[in-house]
């Protein structure tokens, strides 16, 4: 784990468009379950700061558009939505264009274009205040992290595996909250 979490922060240093020349499907299922541990990490230490917000009355999370979305649906239908159907079309759109960009450079701005405008598209979960405004760094801070996760993954192993990487990340975090509820 910790080679991968390493291999992980010198990439996102430095992305460069190069797949893993490494073909073995249990080396690349052991980095997926590195990385899939290392997304839920930041959210379980990034969520400290969505209850301080809260409980400073900065931004009001129960208007939060996604639980509105899925009033009145079961989990089986959440779960199709934001495990299957979200993440396929959300890394259609955010990743699978990156490798279009064949120049070092230019792949180095889309890789962190693309990981920037996932993260900052999430802020219309929220209701548009100020307060919501000027904390928008903070408020999108997971999705910018395991943004940039999904597209480590889909450079080096494909795009498949980050939008198995992003419904995995996803289930587990909505049957969480059904759990915790």
């Amino acid at each position: 784990m910790k080679e991968t979490f390493q291999n992980l922060i010198a990439y996102l240093k430095n992305p460069v468009l190069e797949k893993d020349s490494n073909e073995s499907l249990n080396d690349k299922f052991k980095i997926f379950f590195h990385l899939l541990i290392i997304s839920l990490i930041t959210s379980v230490i990034v969520t400290p700061f969505y209850f301080v917000i809260e409980e400073l009355n900065l931004v009001k999370m129960d208007t939060h558009k996604v639980e509105e979305m899925f009033k009145g649906m079961g989990i089986l239908e959440i779960l199709l939505i934001a495990a299957i159907i979200t993440p396929i079309i959300e890394e259609l759109i955010f990743r699978a264009p990156m490798t279009l960009f064949k120049k070092p450079k230019s792949f180095k701005y889309a890789f962190y274009v693309s990981s920037s405008l996932f993260g900052f598209i999430h802020i219309f979960n929220f209701e548009l205040t100020t307060n919501v405004l000027l904390l928008t760094p903070l408020l999108v801070l997971p999705q910018l992290l395991v943004g940039s996760y999904f597209g480590y993954i889909r450079v080096r192993f494909g795009l498949l595996w980050s939008m198995l990487l992003h419904g995995c990340y996803n289930g587990i975090l909505i049957t969480m909250s059904f759990y915790f509820k």
